[in-house]
């Protein structure tokens, strides 16, 4: 394929319109698609599909492998006569369209697909069979879930002894024989939707931005599974430090995640066979893969378990090109954009120039009135993806109410926008459309903006505040919202930049 420059929009599943309490990966998700493909967009990024967290946040899940649930269209298990219009209707939410609602949405879905899996013939348990050879992590995603029903939604080390130890749980297993195919049935439902909508979104030349999170959750089946790979006392299931930032842009007190860190030692002895499997399913999942916080594989903050606030830690070094060199040799055709925002230090430098992974540039950190940020976009390289703003940053309109007078004078100078009407927002809003412009225009060979700023909306509309837990990963938006998108305008600045992805013919 011929080296283009592209442009993608930013919009994760659960951000759909639809009947369901929160987006899925039904009719709404193939017509957005549609338009994707209508205005010459190349990328469609969205946030990891994984299970999610009490909160909503996708970054702190029960798997790294499992898809969530939520994102399964009732829609689709009505086509395969598992459940009837009814039984669907059932699933719908009645209250406002503008917010997800993740509790709703899983509980409902639980309820449609046991119906469902009550329902299974011989040769849907075929299908469920392949597809748990096929992906091996399964089996133990589905006794894990299986046990934390049992123990009632209680952490895996809060649970018997005989079942928090995976050993001894999997020797166990026979008890819990017909909730570990339902788990394993409910994965399949997900995979083969999600593969219909990816193959679908491909066929119109438009592709996946996945995103990964480097960390994963002590309470997964990652951790559970794999507790020498973790740094992790095994007799008391403590940890001793955990992961998370020093104070940076986003927050004062820096962000305090509280993951496990990984035993890098231990995961070298093994030629890094869990990042190796882990990446492999990512590359099945999506066409180019976002690796969250990119800069801990050379070095990252350990915080003490106990610390309150993420101000007290030590920088230790990651594994490096140690990893990536096996990356690169099992795994060739892995394309990765690195998250390289946040602190910076030579040895990510290093570690980017080696890799040659594409880093980011967002232009919302870049209005410093004083100075010549990498994230102005006459910086910009050609070798990097380039956000008018990600899922942690405010929409633009909301950012340039909140900036600064200096900032925001700047900004507007910086982007060409000569009008006194900076505050209004809507889908024609002339300072969103002079800083998306702004970047578009830039060398980064791949430009992309979020659905919210392409709207025009506030602060409001914002998807998450790094450092807080309430009222993130909500955002919706409404069919109306999707409708409003002026189509004409983002197909001419995608042709006008040299975005508009068309497809290479050869020449013979």
């Amino acid at each position: 394929m011929k080296n283009q420059r592209t442009a993608g929009v930013l919009l994760h599943i659960t951000s759909l319109n639809g009947p369901f309490g929160t987006g899925v990966m039904g009719k709404e998700a193939f017509d957005f698609a549609d338009k994707l493909e209508r205005m010459g967009f190349r990328f469609w990024q969205v946030l990891p599909l994984v299970p999610v967290d009490q909160s909503g946040s996708p970054y702190c899940s029960v798997s790294a492998f499992a898809g969530n649930i939520a994102l399964i269209d009732p829609r689709g298990l009505l086509e395969q006569n598992l459940l009837t219009e009814e039984e669907v209707r059932e699933a719908e939410f009645s209250g406002t369209v503008y917010q997800s609602q993740h509790s709703f949405a899983r509980e409902k879905r639980l309820i449609a697909l046991r119906t469902a899996f009550s329902r299974i013939n011989d040769d849907i348990k075929a299908h469920c069979e392949i597809f748990s050879q096929q992906n091996p992590w399964v089996k133990d995603y589905a006794l894990f879930m299986a046990l934390k029903d049992f123990h009632g939604e209680k952490p895996w080390w809060e649970w018997e002894e005989k079942f928090a130890r995976y050993e001894t749980a999997v020797k166990n297993s026979g008890e819990f024989k017909e909730e570990i195919e339902f788990y394993i049935f409910s994965q399949y439902v997900f995979f083969t939707q999600w593969r219909r909508l990816k193959e679908y979104a491909n066929s119109k030349n438009v592709y996946f931005i996945g995103d990964m999170p480097v960390y994963v959750s002590k309470d997964s089946v990652d951790v559970w599974s794999n507790i020498e790979l973790f740094e992790i006392d095994e007799k008391s299931l403590s940890l001793k430090n955990v992961a998370g930032v020093p104070p940076d842009y986003f927050s004062q007190d820096g962000q305090l995640w509280g993951n496990p860190l990984y035993n890098w030692k231990k995961m070298e002895e093994d030629g890094y066979k869990w990042w190796l499997k882990r990446l492999g399913c990512a590359m099945k999942l999506y066409d180019k893969i976002r690796i969250d916080h990119f800069r801990a594989f050379a070095s990252y903050w350990a915080v003490p378990a106990e610390s309150k606030t993420a101000k007290i830690g030590q920088w230790k070094k990651g594994p490096g090109m140690k990893l990536f060199s096996v990356v690169k040799k099992e795994l060739p055709e892995a394309d990765i954009v690195a998250e390289d925002l946040g602190l910076f230090g030579e040895d990510v430098v290093k570690l980017l120039e080696d890799t040659q992974f594409p880093g980011m540039r967002v232009i919302q950190f870049g209005f410093d009135p004083n100075g010549d940020s990498t994230h102005l976009p006459h910086n910009y390289p050609k070798n990097c993806v380039s956000y008018v703003g990600t899922h942690d940053n405010n929409t633009i309109l909301g950012w340039l109410w909140d900036a600064s007078e200096q900032e925001r004078a700047y900004a507007l100078r910086y982007c060409c926008y000569g009008g006194n009407n900076w505050g209004e927002g809507g889908a024609y809003s002339g300072s969103c459309r002079a800083v998306i412009e702004t970047v578009w225009k830039s060398a980064s060979d791949t430009a992309v903006v979020a659905l919210q700023d392409m709207c025009g909306f506030g602060k409001d509309a914002r998807m998450n505040v790094p450092g807080t837990t309430e009222e993130n990963w909500t955002f919706r938006a409404g069919e109306e919202a999707i409708n409003s998108i002026d189509e004409k305008y983002f197909k001419e600045i995608n042709s006008v930049y040299r975005r508009m992805y068309i497809p290479y013919q050869r020449k013979d």
